[in-house]
């Protein structure tokens, strides 16, 4: 998230507590897991990381069922990280999504969409017709949509908006 919002990511780091030095070293054991040719598979990775789940469940996808499981984030406590796994164990998706119960901002128009303001999910409903778009990395999302008449793109990671930009410039 720092490649799009460095002031953020900076005030967040100071928020959790963090040195930039235990920052980079997070960051290093965590790629190296991700990397290492005797990885275990990607939810292995997140239960050894963040425990346990704080609930979980099936959840049907067109005719497709998965396993949803949801991880608080001491950041932000009305977002839980979600995992979607297949019954294999394959992590089919991961991102940030709204709290169950916690209530999302109020998405009228473009002035509301403020980085790390909204997820996915919450930017496509408030502005549907919305049209996923390729992301620039597989933790990243785009959303194509209208506000007000004007074509805009919407970029997210880990689902959590990070910039919104005129359409077709991004």
């Amino acid at each position: 998230m720092a490649d799009f919002q460095p002031d953020l990511a900076e005030q967040a780091r100071l928020r959790l507590g963090a040195t930039l030095a235990e920052q980079r070293e997070a960051n290093r054991r965590w790629q190296a897991m991700v990397r290492s040719p005797r990885s275990r598979g990607a939810l292995a990775r997140y239960r050894s990381v963040l425990g346990p789940p704080e609930s979980s469940g099936a959840r049907r996808i067109g005719d497709l069922t998965c396993e949803a499981l949801l991880w608080p984030v001491g950041l932000w406590p009305d977002l839980r990280f979600e995992v979607l796994a297949g019954p294999d164990g394959a992590v089919w998706n991961e991102w940030l999504v709204r709290a169950p119960g916690a209530r999302g901002p109020v998405l009228e128009s473009a002035a509301d969409l403020r980085p790390w303001s909204a997820t996915v999910d919450e930017v496509a409903r408030a502005f549907a017709p919305a049209r996923p778009m390729e992301g620039t990395a597989p933790t990243r999302w785009r959303l194509a949509f209208t506000a007000s008449g004007t074509p805009l793109v919407a970029e997210f990671t880990y689902g959590l908006l990070q910039r919104v930009s005129p359409g077709g410039v991004v």
